[in-house]
């Protein structure tokens, strides 16, 4: 069992998945003095390497290998201090498996749906091998959830709290496409979207309501959705009094009626299907249809917003706590090559390997970003440069 140094040098921390949020988490750490080595691994390689021949650091090197794949993944982890996964997140937990059987601290940017259902015995697993695991740390899960607990911190009693994903990027030439995990998204709008309502968890059908939500400017209005995210299922857990919580994303109205094409088909299915002789699962058909984010990278015009409002009482008076940051897709690509969606789920990612690095996380198990000191995640966040907005008004 091994454990990152709270003093000194970090050896040796591994990047594994370098798409658009991944990479942009490598570059922000390679930047970190106690970080020595980072090897960047994935199973398509190109996008990874371009990055190294662009940053120029003796710290990085890339390793072409199957991150789906048990024995290898061991293999890699040999000898490694922080495991850092950006892969999809039916993945992530077989990641995890091997991080705890390994000794190898761990975090990733979102949290498997078999997780959230079974939070305490991974907690006890990860508890028991003696590793840090961080979990959910990216942009939404991520740094959704410690403006959470942070608007909550200004209340007496905090009450209800909604995520808000606005995005008004647009790809010319693409009417059809996603900027972070293609998969994800398909998998997060084809399914029942749970909304934690007076104190209980329901689910609605997806895409089932269209709202329009006022992001801050310049973004601007956009028509929401709600998905299965897991904020909802995190924030009534970790803060203590919510009754209601919820998670909403702007969608594209032909992106919409293509996903509920999709489910209608039975193309949203992670289940394996026999085509011709050959086992398939219609989703990934889909998605290797799809332009991929990083074949995206500079072609996007507009920006990303991630909205958090809490409600509650202060004083005996109502008031909402609104805490927001944006990221503009031509900025994005400026600092790291990436999109604005990369962007933010990268560097939340990266504060929070950094939180570990420097020793600021200390307690074994699996830790959810509510569990983060939230004013040391924030006090980061303008270092990658995202500024922090916050509005504390009466209802």
């Amino acid at each position: 069992m091994r454990s990152l140094p709270s003093e000194g040098e970090i050896t040796k921390l591994i990047q594994l998945g370098c798409g658009v949020t991944g990479l942009v988490c490598a570059e922000h750490l390679e930047k970190n003095a106690k970080v020595d080595e980072i090897v960047l691994a994935d199973s398509r390689i190109e996008p990874a390497r371009a990055m190294v021949s662009r940053v120029r650091s003796e710290k990085m090197s890339t390793l072409k290998m199957d991150g789906t794949n048990p024995s290898e993944l061991r293999k890699l982890m040999r000898g490694c201090d922080l495991i850092i996964s950006s892969l999809p997140w039916e993945l992530n937990r077989k990641v995890l498996d091997v991080a705890a059987s390994t000794g190898t601290d761990y975090v990733d940017f979102c949290l498997t749906v078999e997780s959230e259902k079974d939070l305490k015995a991974v907690i006890a697993k990860c508890k028991k091998a003696g590793i840090r695991a961080l979990t959910a740390t990216g942009e939404d899960p991520g740094i959704s959830d410690v403006f959470a607990v942070h608007g909550a911190s200004k209340l007496d009693k905090a009450e209800e709290a909604h995520v808000r994903d606005g995005d008004s990027g647009v790809a010319e030439g693409c009417d059809f496409f996603s900027l972070w995990s293609p998969i994800d998204l398909l998998e997060e709008t084809t399914v029942p979207a749970a909304v934690f309502k007076n104190g209980k968890m329901t689910f609605v059908p997806p895409l089932d309501k269209r709202e329009i939500y006022e992001f801050p400017p310049p973004v601007g209005p956009l028509p929401v959705y709600y998905t299965n995210h897991e904020e909802t299922y995190l924030m009534p857990r970790f803060i203590k009094g919510l009754r209601n919580a919820d998670f909403q994303i702007a969608i594209d109205d032909n992106f919409a009626s293509i996903a509920r094409m999709l489910r209608k088909l039975g193309l949203h299915s992670l289940k394996p299907i026999d085509v011709k002789g050959v086992k398939v699962r219609p989703l990934d058909v889909v998605v290797s249809l799809m332009p991929r984010p990083v074949d995206l990278i500079g072609k996007v015009k507009g920006h990303a917003v991630i909205v958090v409002d809490v409600v509650g009482e202060k004083d005996g008076v109502k008031k909402n706590v609104k805490m927001w940051t944006m990221m503009s897709h031509e900025r994005a690509y400026e600092l790291c090559r990436s999109n604005a969606t990369g962007y933010l789920v990268g560097s939340g990612g990266a504060v929070a390997a950094e939180m570990l690095i420097e020793g600021e996380v200390r307690e074994h198990g699996l830790l959810a970003p509510e569990q983060l000191p939230a004013d040391k995640f924030l006090a980061r966040l303008p270092s990658k440069g995202l500024k922090v907005e916050e509005r504390i008004t009466n209802i």
